[in-house]
């Protein structure tokens, strides 16, 4: 049975403010790390022996090459490398493939070994501060397992954005997008609040609202950015909107929408989610929410346009 069986379904889980981590290694030194990556961006484990790697001329170091699965050539990334860690041909050999999906983009990632599922409350999940120091921290919060031993969850948009940035947001196709929008005045004077917790997602919001001198408020999670809110009692009106990513620390995207949806002030405020779990159960679930929009943070270019379509529908209704 593959260690990816006997996954709950993501939505169950974030109506709790849940998640479900595989835990892997990315090498079998005694001091190696444990990491971990939410099971909805994978898709299987395979044994890297058993399939052939084309290497691809003139490209990023940390870009293997790729591999063919079930007539899909998908690009295999060293997550090792990226760790500063160096197999061996032996490690190679023994290593394993972890299929993701990020928005559609299907890659591999290089891995040791995958250890095992676990179940996690977001509240459980902490990033320190030292992990936003400097551009270069690829790590964006941890856990604990059982027995105490630290769990490392990556910044993979920063992965995909250093080795294969056409695969992200182009922050450049705004503001061309906007030149024959008719803006909000409330949303031209005003401050939207945005939960994100990766560094690079941050920095691709901030290029794409500073590009349409609009402004906005970035919060690291969840929870901040409600706290934010309830600590402005009636001002919260004059927020024109609100965008949340689905997985963060201490409290989800899904958590987010439904505590401010349910609140008589501040349920009127426009809210999209920007988020890298685009299956069609999270879409769902976030209008069920009531969510006003739903965006792929590889489209965040066009997140403007659709705060400016859920604050119009908003005001006729």
């Amino acid at each position: 049975m593959s260690i990816l069986d006997n996954v709950d379904a993501a939505t169950n889980l974030a109506k709790n403010n849940e998640l479900q981590l595989l835990v892997f290694r990315v090498s079998d030194s005694a001091d190696s790390a444990y990491y971990a990556i939410n099971v909805f961006k994978t898709r299987e484990v395979v044994e890297a022996k058993n399939h052939f790697l084309t290497q691809i001329p003139s490209s990023h170091p940390l870009l293997e090459g790729t591999i063919v699965l079930r007539d899909l050539q998908i690009p295999l990334l060293n997550l090792p490398l990226w760790l500063d860690v160096n197999l061996t041909e032996e490690d190679i050999q023994k290593s394993n493939i972890l299929i993701c999906d990020f928005n559609g983009i299907i890659i591999g990632l290089r891995i040791m070994s995958a250890f095992r599922v676990i179940k996690k409350n977001w509240n459980e999940m902490h990033a320190p501060d030292s992990y936003r120091v400097g551009e270069d921290n690829v790590v964006i919060n941890d856990t604990r397992l059982e027995d105490g031993s630290l769990c490392l969850v990556l910044d993979y948009e920063k992965l995909l954005a250093d080795v294969i940035p056409q695969a992200m947001v182009d922050v450049h196709e705004s503001p061309v997008n906007l030149k024959d929008l008719d803006i909000p005045a409330k949303l031209l004077n005003g401050t939207v609040l945005i939960a994100e917790d990766s560094k690079t997602a941050q920095k691709h919001l901030t290029q794409i609202f500073e590009n349409a001198n609009i402004g906005m408020k970035m919060f690291d999670n969840g929870k901040l950015l409600v706290e934010y809110i309830e600590s402005l009692h009636e001002d919260a009106l004059s927020i024109p909107a609100i965008i949340t990513d689905i997985e963060m620390p201490e409290m989800s995207g899904f958590t987010v929408v439904k505590i401010l949806k349910d609140d008589s002030v501040t349920k009127h405020i426009p809210i999209i989610v920007n988020s890298s779990m685009t299956g069609s159960n999270n879409k769902r679930e976030a209008e069920e929410l009531g969510a006003d929009g739903f965006i792929d943070k590889t489209k965040s270019h066009d997140i403007i346009p659709l705060i400016v379509k859920a604050m119009r529908k908003a005001e006729n209704n």
